[in-house]
């Protein structure tokens, strides 16, 4: 970066580059955006900022970001415990519940298998999966991690992972048919909706 660049604007541009999507020269383009945003704006955005660590917690059934444990979803007793819908992040399981075809649980896996990006078996949820299948209430799991190598690789371990140790739980997926390289949370409602109504043993 420029040597002429102010310290506090090189500071916040290094931050922003650590984003996805943004390099450098896009972290430069935001953040000369925000210096024009009114100072209100600007201290607003901050404090968000601040309270996304200090009021959002992880739900201790699913993962899923909340503001208090247990999440809506998990606490909501309309829906099936009998089913369990593993998904990579939690935006994803948003897309899913979205629908509002779906009435079961969800758990989020927290990524997927990615070795060039040092995204190995230890950095899933695999105890938090284990131990939510040992309670011995869920009888399917649901694999929707749509239809990526990665997804690929992470359903098949998974699958492997969980057939040795609960054969009493069937193990689907997606219905194939989702368009190659699509995840889930962007695929369109249509779309979900049947890969989930027509999910297959895997």
């Amino acid at each position: 970066m420029h040597q002429r660049v102010p310290e506090p604007l090189k500071a916040l541009v290094e931050q922003l580059a650590r984003l996805p999507g943004l390099g450098p020269k896009s972290a430069m383009r935001a953040a000369m955006t925000l210096l024009k945003w009114p100072i209100a704006e600007t201290r607003r955005l901050g404090t968000s900022i601040g309270e996304l660590r200090d009021k959002l917690h992880l739900c201790a059934r699913c993962g899923g970001l909340c503001e208090r444990s247990p999440c809506p979803v998990c606490s909501d007793p309309s829906r099936a415990l009998d089913t369990l819908c593993l998904v990579a992040e939690w935006d994803s399981m948003l897309t899913l519940d979205e629908g509002g075809f779906y009435r079961g649980q969800y758990m989020i896996l927290g990524g997927l298998l990615a070795p060039l990006d040092n995204q190995g078996a230890d950095s899933l949820e695999l105890e938090r999966l284990s131990a939510r299948l040992a309670e011995g209430e869920v009888r399917e799991l649901i694999l929707a991690f749509g239809a990526t190598v990665e997804a690929e690789n992470t359903a098949t371990f998974v699958r492997n992972f969980i057939a040795s140790r609960f054969a009493h739980v069937l193990i689907t997926r997606l219905a194939q048919g989702i368009p190659l390289g699509a995840e889930v949370k962007f695929m369109d409602r249509e779309t979900l909706r049947q890969s989930l109504q027509y999910r297959q043993s895997f």
